[in-house]
């Protein structure tokens, strides 16, 4: 990067500028909007990790005769931790890039069946940080597994392919909607009237004894669970232990007359887990011993088995010193580890830039975002990196000619969020924030542009082989 006092970021466009670097990027985005239209849940996404590693010769086995370095080891299906071995001692530590698989949607409740005038709907419980409006009046799909009362699984993706149907939340008309108007959002759109519609034909009813009208009932309800026994095998009981989510259906798509933008759901934080896959996998040999992690539950929180706040990074750790340098403690690795804790930034919205201050703001074209510190208002559930760890990525990249920026996420009182760097940073390595800008977060089709998606890939690779 050129040096002048004034300190100002480089477009990522300009810097790969050259044609043989904008047929990579395309075939890049390419690929990516396979990814995210294949891969709507973190099960989806932990799945297509999983396979592009074992095809790449990586093994679930952690003992020490395991072949040739590299190895996985998925938990439940949804969080992910894949090193590979470089030629320093273990005890060196980690190069990991740690991203997170989940991302906001809509989840059936555990007795979802109803039915209102007309419809029988399945009744959703939100899952992260949404705005609830935008979810109306748009074709969902419904991904997830149904585990029977036998043990059998059944994978769901339903809404996806050609000629399927897709469900619906239906949206109040205008003509009645004069004093939702007029209230707030959160009263406006209430979390218990986000009913998809399922169905609408009823079964046929049959006479009551004694009487000449029909017998009420559910016979709309009843037509779809007839249905879904038939079709699937599956009763309403079944629904009650399964796991489905209600997502926007159909593809990611390239955005704009110059196809420069990708479009698509989920790209909060799937974007980082793609990039970060495809770093490890093309990373040249080196000396350091690499890794990535995916995990689940960060858009709430990360608790639970599969997220951060679990200990399932700390045993792959434990294990991994046990079979590549035995003797050294855990502790050890875990200290001396550097991290990216790879997760996306707000972009700078034409729309309403009012609520970013606009000098630490990111910018779509601008490569990967440093997030120095996340939480909010005066720093609170943050994790701050230490200047030095900074300015060695800095070094790293301006060297490598690699554009990158530096923001937080909106004015000081309006603003914040959390990763999971927290949970990395407790261990006492070193850890910092970095991924690219997306516009439109948490929303059913976020935008990211396809020389970030780009820029961020090098950024991973060149830190990882670093």
């Amino acid at each position: 990067m050129k040096k002048t006092l004034a300190y100002k970021p480089q477009s990522a466009w300009q810097i790969y500028a050259g044609a043989q670097e904008r047929k990579k990027m395309e075939a890049l985005a390419a690929r990516y909007i396979d990814f995210l239209t294949r891969c709507k849940t973190e099960r989806e996404t932990v799945d297509y990790v999983r396979e592009r590693l074992r095809q790449a010769g990586y093994s679930e086995d952690f003992g020490a005769k395991s072949g040739n370095g590299r190895v996985l080891r998925p938990l439940r299906g949804k969080a992910l931790f894949a090193a590979r071995r470089g030629k320093e001692p273990l005890g060196k530590g980690l190069a990991l890039i740690a991203a997170h698989a989940d991302t906001p949607r809509l989840d059936l409740k555990q007795r979802p069946l109803v039915e209102q005038p007309g419809v029988a709907q399945a009744k959703t419980h939100y899952y992260g940080g949404i705005r609830k409006y935008q979810w109306l009046a748009r074709p969902l799909a419904l991904h997830g597994v149904i585990i029977r009362e036998n043990g059998q699984s059944l994978s769901v993706s339903i809404g996806e392919k050609p000629g399927e149907p897709v469900f619906c939340i239906a949206d109040l008309l205008p003509h009645l909607a004069r004093k939702q108007s007029a209230q707030t959002l959160s009263e406006a759109f209430e979390a218990e009237k986000l009913n998809i519609i399922l169905a609408h034909s009823p079964k046929a009813e049959k006479k009551a004894k004694n009487e000449g009208k029909d017998a009420p009932g559910e016979a709309v309800k009843e037509q779809l669970l007839d249905l879904l026994h038939k079709k699937y095998g599956i009763n309403e009981e079944d629904l009650i232990t399964a796991e489905l989510q209600a997502v926007p259906a159909g593809p990611a798509r390239f955005v704009g007359f110059d196809k420069a933008l990708v479009g698509g759901y989920g790209q909060d934080d799937r974007i980082c887990v793609f990039t970060a896959l495809e770093a490890l996998l093309t990373a040249k040999d080196g000396p350091r011993n690499r890794a990535v992690i995916f995990w689940d539950k960060e858009e709430i929180g990360s608790d639970g088995a599969t997220g951060a706040a679990s200990r399932f990074f700390q045993y792959c750790v434990e294990d991994l010193a046990r079979a590549w340098a035995p003797g050294t403690p855990a502790s050890h690795v875990l200290l001396r580890s550097r991290a990216l804790s790879a997760d996306v930034q707000a972009a700078l919205d034409p729309d309403f830039q009012e609520v970013h201050e606009k000098q630490n703001a990111a910018q779509l074209g601008y490569g990967p975002c440093f997030s120095k510190f996340t939480g909010s208002r005066g720093k609170y559930g943050a994790s701050e990196a230490d200047a030095e760890f900074f300015g060695e990525l800095r070094g790293l990249y301006n060297a490598k000619g690699i554009p990158w920026q530096s923001a937080e996420l909106g004015k000081v009182d309006l603003g914040g969020g959390g990763t999971v760097a927290l949970f990395l940073a407790a261990y006492g390595m070193q850890v910092i924030d970095l991924g690219p800008a997306v516009l439109s977060m948490h929303s059913p089709f976020e935008l990211a542009s396809c020389a970030d998606l780009y820029a961020t890939l090098q950024a991973y690779r060149a830190f990882l082989e670093a």
